[in-house]
């Protein structure tokens, strides 16, 4: 992602430029700045941005770049994710940088706030992707045991159940006997036999309801 130029120093820059170690984004403890100083010359910076200044958004990145890369990695605990992050709250800045209101903090707790909450709505979404990963598994994980599977299982019959199974057709009987005594799914069972999911489930379908009968259970 490409971002606004920083500005070039020289002989002809003027007083009000900002100094080479300001540029490089360097630490306030390693300048002599205070914490305040800064806070104030970020609000400045801040406030040129608004103006489309693209040198003062240079400078600006240098500022706090590292701040809101560090507040992303804090709430998401990867660093690449945390990288794109940054850019994308630095892209954020640049473009609502008119938006800023002074009287409500200062821009360097704005642009904090910023670099939270879209690390948060990062996390929100990884969890929402996985979330429809999940049940999107769940629904194509779809066993066919239902009522006639489980009632048999608890009467634990397997005499009548042999009996039974030789009243459906070899294709229905196939077709439980892998899905019951195999436990495979509806699609695995397709997969098994090379026949269409629908034939399956209709195969299935018709062989438990000719089971039920067999043992009574429409009684």
């Amino acid at each position: 992602m490409t971002f606004p130029g920083r500005a070039q120093t020289g002989a002809g820059a003027s007083e009000a430029a900002p100094s080479e170690d300001t540029r490089r984004g360097t630490p306030p403890h390693e300048t002599g700045r205070t914490r305040d100083d800064r806070a104030e010359r970020v609000d400045a910076l801040l406030t040129a941005v608004a103006r489309g200044d693209q040198e003062a958004f240079a400078v600006l990145y240098g500022e706090t770049a590292p701040m809101v890369h560090g507040t992303a990695l804090r709430v998401l605990r990867d660093p690449d994710q945390a990288a794109e992050v940054t850019q994308e709250v630095l892209l954020e800045v640049w473009r609502t940088a008119g938006r800023f209101d002074p009287g409500r903090g200062s821009a360097l707790a704005w642009v904090a706030t910023m670099a939270h909450r879209r690390a948060v709505d990062r996390v929100r979404a990884v969890q929402s992707e996985r979330d429809r990963d999940h049940r999107a598994s769940a629904r194509d994980y779809d066993r066919p045991f239902d009522e006639v599977a489980e009632t048999v299982v608890q009467r634990e019959d397997r005499d009548r159940i042999l009996s039974c199974l030789g009243t459906l057709s070899d294709l229905q009987r196939d077709a439980v006997t892998r899905a019951y005594y195999g436990g495979r799914t509806y699609r695995e069972v397709a997969e098994d036999v090379a026949a269409s999911l629908p034939t399956v489930k209709s195969r299935l379908r018709d062989g438990l309801l000719r089971l039920r009968t067999c043992l009574g259970m429409d009684r």
